[in-house]
């Protein structure tokens, strides 16, 4: 079976699971507003938004990037 496809359906799911991480990561980002502007907020400066979620993304990012860059086994 001659299968010239770059991506394999194996890289494909690791492709979709680095999105997920990623979306994941921009969830962590959410939130720490206020509804009064003129009210300052220390919930935007707390550990998850300034550590973990930067964290997350970029691991979804890295899982993107081994999913493109890693080669189908030649058989």
């Amino acid at each position: 079976m001659d299968n010239n496809m770059s991506m394999t359906p194996k890289g494909l799911k690791l492709m979709l699971a680095g999105l997920l991480v990623m979306i994941a990561g921009y969830i962590l980002l959410m939130g720490g507003g206020s509804s009064d502007p003129n009210v300052f907020n220390y919930a935007m400066f707390d550990f998850r938004r300034l550590v973990a979620a930067p964290i997350v993304i970029v691991a979804g990012i890295v899982v993107i990037i081994v999913a493109i860059m890693k080669r189908p086994k030649s058989e």
